[in-house]
């Protein structure tokens, strides 16, 4: 069990590790004799004021970095946690730019959340101001050419499989880029903010705001995005079907 009062010697000790140096190279440094370094680092003998501030201006140390231990980080402790992300458990948010899919919301208190995002807005200018928020984020484009604008860098197009990470605290905007309707992007925002995902839904305004105060509206299944064609054609391939029907019917009579 390491002492609460570290002694010069282990201090030294600790300094000459930081340093990756020998007891030979430490004493060619600082001017002080191997030797006495020695007994020093063994607690056998002390330094003097003179000796300490000689030690620091030779090695070029303030006083309070000569006696700075090396913290050891401690073991993460380990949570356990786990989520499936499947999109019928995710929140969903519309918004006039985007439907947003927050996926694993059972996590409470994450530092990454991870969002499916459906890109609607075409121009900028439908988009309207850059958006804003604490941390970082990583988007990929699963579907579509995405058209990336920031606050310091000139717009860019990304191809489906491309990928862009950004300090989210710069302005962004993510828009679908010129033939292409729509762009399904995978995301993933990261903060030390333990709220970050109440924070992110405040950028959506009040009707995300209002979802956010609902939890059966927010957790009610939401619609896949990537099967919407499908079902659109099946329910009109259901409905041909139905009418040809009546009209035999009404034939035979």
């Amino acid at each position: 069990m390491t002492s609460p009062h570290p002694t010069i010697g282990g201090l030294l000790r600790s300094l000459r590790a930081r340093k990756g140096w020998t007891l030979k190279q430490m004493s060619e440094h600082s001017g002080i004799p191997l030797s006495t370094l020695s007994k020093v680092e063994h607690d056998r003998l002390t330094l003097t004021y003179d000796k300490l501030l000689q030690l620091s201006q030779r090695l070029n140390l303030r006083m309070s970095e000569l006696f700075a231990e090396q913290a050891e980080a401690p073991e993460p402790p380990v949570t356990a946690r786990r989520s499936i992300g499947r999109i019928e458990d995710a929140i969903r948010v519309n918004t006039p730019n985007y439907d947003y899919y927050y996926l694993c919301p059972e996590l409470r208190r994450k530092r990454m959340i991870p969002v499916l995002t459906r890109v609607r807005a075409k121009t900028i200018e439908e988009f309207g101001e850059l958006v804003r928020h604490s941390g970082e984020e990583y988007i990929h484009v699963l579907e579509g050419r995405m058209e990336v604008h920031t606050e310091f860098y000139d717009p860019m197009v990304l191809e489906t499989g491309e990928s862009v990470y950004i300090d989210s605290n710069m302005g962004h905007a993510y828009i679908a880029a010129e033939g292409c309707d729509e762009v399904l992007l995978l995301g993933v925002c990261s903060s030390a903010d333990e709220q970050l995902l109440e924070s992110l839904m405040t950028l959506h305004g009040e009707e995300g705001a209002a979802r956010q105060a609902s939890p059966q509206r927010l957790h009610a299944p939401p619609r896949d995005p990537r099967t919407a064609p499908a079902r659109r054609t099946a329910a009109a391939a259901k409905t041909a079907a139905a009418k040809n029907a009546k009209n035999k019917k009404a034939a035979r009579r």
